[in-house]
């Protein structure tokens, strides 16, 4: 199997799971207990959660959750709305939003930037305004400096979903609230975290021990652990994975010259090809590359049967958005199954055409 699906997930660092073995085998310990044993598992959180920080803008505290969606939940819900956003967020954040009330949705042009137009209309009374820092099904890089300046001005707090951008993408210093996921920067799946920025106080989403300080529920220190380390080597790696990306693109957009890519080219983040063809028939296409792990958009909307919603956000039709592939990779793909999973993909495409 050639994996190239990384904005669903991405594959576990060896660091990050050899880092996780002895809290899930030998030491375990609730680390909220006041024993020695105890104790040593809430060091060994303290160890990631200061990594995960290193990340992160300067003034705020990490909180571990479950993922990026509790974190999101728990900021939004405890905000309140009104809440602005933009209409190619994730389900995480649209459908949090609408369930609590007014939710305003502004629209993005054609290469998938906010309109920042629509921005300033919709912000007068706003509480809360968040924007995805890296669009999970088209790589597009928002202003969120820029938002975040409008936000404040308006009086409005600005929450960023960094999940795709973190440790690849600088976030902001103008952030109030970060969400992130481990298992988006090579570590384990069931734990992410909320950054709070100091003086910024949530009601709790979760209620039963307030173990995290405004958050309950026991941690993981295995999960915890294996965050960090992921974390320690997304700032290690920064440069060697930013390069193997670039070179990785490059490889892509060559080989795949006659497709339409979806989304800005730049400012982007290029480990994330989108692209669509003419007529192409997707399901046909996955069924006949199935040794290939690619996707047709958002993995959280997988089978849904609709089009992807950030797809017809920046203007495409139903039969655009359906014939569109997303194409993820990053430091463990290596140039040669990547040119060999294009090779096969453009050819089975070709089959297509030549059928029709």
């Amino acid at each position: 199997m050639i994996y190239l699906d990384y904005q669903a997930t991405t594959p576990l660092a060896p660091e990050a799971f050899e880092a996780m073995l002895p809290w899930l085998r030998d030491e375990h310990a609730n680390p909220h207990s006041a024993h020695s044993a105890g104790r040593k598992a809430k060091a060994a959180i303290e160890v990631a959660r200061a990594q995960v920080a290193a990340l992160l803008p300067k003034g705020g505290r990490v909180v571990f959750t479950s993922g990026a969606t509790e974190a999101l939940n728990w900021a939004i819900k405890s905000v309140g709305g009104p809440v602005v956003t933009i209409a190619t967020e994730h389900a995480a954040v649209l459908d949090t939003a609408r369930a609590g009330g007014e939710a305003r949705i502004v629209p993005v042009d054609r290469e998938g930037l906010i309109d920042r137009a629509a921005l300033a209309k919709a912000l007068p009374g706003a509480k809360l305004v968040e924007a995805m820092l890296v669009n999970n099904e088209i790589g597009v890089i928002q202003p969120v400096a820029e938002i975040a300046v409008q936000a404040h001005a308006a009086g409005a707090l600005m929450l960023c979903d960094a999940v795709q951008g973190y440790g690849r993408v600088p976030i902001p210093d103008g952030c109030d609230l970060i969400a992130l996921s481990a298992h988006k920067i090579h570590g384990p799946k069931g734990v992410g975290a909320l950054w709070v920025r100091d003086g910024v106080t949530l009601a709790p989403l979760l209620h039963g021990g307030d173990q995290e300080s405004g958050r309950s529920g026991t941690l993981s220190p295995a999960l915890c652990v294996g965050f960090g380390v992921a974390a320690r080597l997304m700032a290690e790696r920064a440069a060697q994975d930013a390069a193997h990306v670039e070179q990785l693109w490059s490889l892509a957009t060559g080989m795949l010259a006659g497709w339409t890519i979806n989304g800005a080219v730049s400012p982007r983040y290029h480990g994330n090809l989108n692209v669509r063809r003419a007529g192409l028939d997707v399901n046909r296409l996955m069924s006949d590359c199935r040794d290939i792990a690619f996707s047709a958009g958002s993995a959280c909307a997988s089978g849904s049967g609709r089009p992807s919603h950030v797809l017809k956000a920046i203007g495409l039709s139903d039969a655009e958005a359906r014939g569109s592939i997303r194409l993820g990779f990053g430091r463990y793909t290596t140039e040669e199954e990547l040119r060999i999973a294009l090779t096969r993909i453009a050819a089975a495409a070709d089959a297509q055409r030549i059928a029709a």
